[in-house]
């Protein structure tokens, strides 16, 4: 048994340096200037830390807390928006029996198949009909359309693994189904709705190409994009300083969100795995 945990405790320590490391070394690097990331190594000024690349990204031309801003009212409102539909939709599968239904939910589950880069095109000129390019909301609608199907699957094997007989009790009892699902069910499925929130604000949050795609605006640029016209310097030189730095940035809310939401979202992954 001793020798056991000592494999355990040498698997764990291993896996945590695996993802630690270069979390820690991408910080270490983002204070450094620019000159000496790119430069060999040497031991004289590979300590000399700065903070001028965060302060050049704060304070130059590239509007990045403007792009910090619009990413978080992006990804959060995805995030929020994928729950609650998701969350809708898969009670009514798992719960509801009408004809169509392993139908449409065989749908959802192929749609999940399908990259949104292959159907860029006519989701752009049906935003575009709407007047919805050029903006948040629409790129908000954009990202809850994409990562719905993941979500819908997920909250759907997480109702099916509740038992029927928690909502026939809750009826008797003259509880509605909206109230149910928000005072009995919530407390069980609450690691199925984290995993989507978190997956949605994860894809939200790093997304480049439909950011790039349906914004032409400085102003209401995400922070990937933002980040793609600040790296460059004079002469097409990247600045590797300030790209790190934005990196740092960036990665940030996804460290803090997953760390904080992770036994929800590992329950979550689970239930949604095995439950069909």
């Amino acid at each position: 048994m001793r020798l056991k945990n000592v494999f355990y405790v040498i698997g764990g320590g291993g896996a945590f340096l695996v993802f630690a490391v270069p979390l820690l070394w991408a910080l270490f690097r983002s204070v450094q200037p620019n000159e000496v990331i790119v430069a060999a190594p040497d031991a004289s000024t590979f300590f000399h830390l700065t903070w001028d690349n965060f302060r050049t990204l704060i304070e130059g031309p590239g509007n990045l807390i403007r792009a910090v801003g619009n990413s978080l009212v992006v990804a959060l409102s995805t995030a929020v928006l994928t729950a609650v539909l998701a969350t809708l939709a898969g009670y009514g599968f798992a719960r509801f029996r009408f004809r169509s239904g392993p139908v449409l939910f065989a749908l959802v589950v192929v749609s999940m198949m399908i990259p949104f880069q292959a159907i860029l095109t006519p989701l752009y000129l049906e935003l575009n009909v709407l007047r919805l390019t050029d903006s948040l909301f629409g790129l908000i609608l954009f990202y809850t359309t994409v990562n719905l199907p993941f979500g819908v699957f997920v909250m759907r094997n997480s109702f099916a693994s509740v038992p029927v007989e928690l909502e026939d009790s809750a009826h008797v009892d003259g509880c509605g189904t909206l109230r149910m699902i928000g005072s009995v069910l919530r407390p069980l499925v609450t690691p199925g709705a984290a995993t989507v929130a978190l997956y949605a604000f994860l894809a939200a949050w790093t997304e480049f190409l439909g950011a790039l795609t349906f914004l032409t605006r400085d102003e209401l640029y995400t922070l990937p994009v933002a980040l793609v016209n600040v790296q460059a310097g004079a002469y097409g030189e990247v600045n590797f300083g300030s790209l790190v730095a934005g990196s740092v940035i960036a990665m940030i809310p996804c460290v803090v969100l997953y760390v904080g939401l992770q036994r929800f979202y590992v329950s979550g992954l689970a239930s949604g795995a095995v439950k069909g």
